[in-house]
């Protein structure tokens, strides 16, 4: 069965930096679209990025634009999301996730695209 197991989530100052990590098992990671996603405490479950299967057609949601990078490795089977000059708006439960279907042309950016869920790191920026 799939497996998304996130990491490198923690507490940080506004304006430093974190680097998220997932690795996958159980498909063929090079084959799907994957997504960051996060929650904060009393809000929906909402996109943060994404990326397609090849490493191509990078998604950011405007909240993140000029700050996040999202990258994958195949060869590794692992999602990765850098987040630098954080703020404090970015808390929130972190969760990677994966495209249910298999080499999709563009990234979808809805929860219900994504038919496999890490289970999530806890990211909390102070001011």
């Amino acid at each position: 069965q799939v497996q998304l197991v996130e990491s490198g989530g923690g507490l940080v100052q506004a304006g430093g930096s974190l680097r998220l990590s997932c690795a996958a098992s159980g498909r063929t990671f090079s084959n799907y679209a994957m997504g960051w996603f996060r929650q904060a405490p009393g809000k929906e479950r909402e996109i943060v990025s994404a990326i397609r299967w090849d490493g191509g057609n990078a998604y950011y949601a405007d909240s993140v634009k000029g700050r996040f990078t999202i990258s994958r490795d195949n060869a590794k089977n692992t999602l990765y999301l850098q987040m630098n000059n954080l703020k404090p708006e970015d808390t929130g439960v972190y969760y990677c996730a994966q495209d249910r279907r298999a080499w999709r042309v563009v990234v979808l950016t809805t929860t219900t695209d994504y038919g496999y869920w890490g289970q999530g790191t806890q990211v909390t920026v102070s001011s």
